[in-house]
């Protein structure tokens, strides 16, 4: 079974700013909320850190599948931002169980 989420090239758009970067996304529907929701990290860039530096914390996040509006935040040791939101997520989301023929 395919999990909810993408590993791959993104790219984050601020104003006139475009950043080609690598993400790791994965998601989960949350029953209590009733809405989809997604996180990830960025992968360490030094110009998406200029960009935060430089004052910038809402972007958009694309990928081949989709964007969204997201937060930059919380910055890991290693130098990844996480992203996150809820709703509609910047990749394809499985939306249908695999048939099982072993029962």
């Amino acid at each position: 079974m395919k999990d909810d989420g993408y590993d791959g090239p993104a790219e984050i758009i601020s104003g006139t700013t475009s950043l080609s970067v690598s993400v790791r996304l994965a998601g989960h529907f949350d029953a209590i909320s009733g809405s989809y929701s997604w996180y990830g990290r960025v992968a360490a860039d030094p110009a998406v850190a200029a960009l935060v530096d430089g004052g910038t914390r809402t972007i958009t996040l694309r990928t081949p599948q989709g964007e969204a509006e997201t937060p930059l935040t919380d910055v890991d040791p290693w130098g990844r931002y996480r992203v996150e939101g809820f709703g509609a997520p910047p990749f394809e989301v499985l939306t249908d169980l695999p048939h099982d023929d072993s029962r």
